[in-house]
């Protein structure tokens, strides 16, 4: 039975259709990025972030894309952190780890009544929110007079089910000493709770 899910969630550009470490995509949508290969869909529920990758190609495959690629600043992922405050206290919504980095957001979240794909798509729609009420969406200036800004979150996310408690309790591991692996201190958000153990 499946307890909590491990979601990694992609700013805009981080991870293309036809990365070289694998996709959830079926297809390439554009020939302006179908240039740099087709679509590599992988079925694993492993998380594949740290194959090895021509980085070379990936930062070439950037420059066609329609929009620039999103990096998060602090600020940004401060207001990032605000709208999932706001949306995990609305819905309760358990969440038990949460890192917000330059360019993808890892967090764990509890079995919830929802599936975890409409907590996630209503996360990224209450952080888009915040961004846009606080003027720090990081495409705000591709936005029109009568539109939204771009989307600055991937359309996809990669979802680890963990059905044990020592998945669980190792998926918060990775999450919480995820930002000090790129030098950054560990995160702590309002809206995570301390994980109770499945005899709760």
């Amino acid at each position: 039975m499946v307890h909590a899910s491990h979601v990694i969630i992609g700013a805009c550009g981080f991870w293309r259709p036809n990365a070289p470490r694998g996709s959830w995509s079926d297809f390439v949508r554009t020939w302006e990025l179908f240039r740099f290969g087709p679509a590599t869909k992988v079925e694993t529920r492993q998380s594949v972030a740290a194959r090895p990758h021509d980085r070379q190609l990936r930062r070439e495959a950037k420059t066609a894309l329609t929009y620039p690629p999103v990096a998060f600043t602090g600020i940004q992922a401060k207001a990032i952190g605000e709208g999932f405050g706001k949306l995990v206290r609305k819905s309760g919504v358990s969440v038990w780890a949460c890192s917000i980095l330059s360019e993808h957001i890892h967090i764990v979240i509890g079995r919830h009544r929802y599936k975890v794909k409409s907590v996630v798509n209503l996360l990224k729609g209450s952080a888009t929110r915040e961004l846009i009420e606080q003027k720090r969406h990081p495409l705000l200036a591709w936005q029109g007079k009568e539109t939204r800004p771009p989307r600055c979150f991937g359309s996809h996310e990669w979802k680890v089910f963990l059905d044990s408690d020592e998945d669980i309790r190792h998926a918060i591991r990775y999450v919480e000493e995820n930002p000090v692996k790129e030098g950054k201190p560990r995160q702590r958000w309002s809206f995570v709770t301390p994980y109770p153990g499945l005899g709760w």
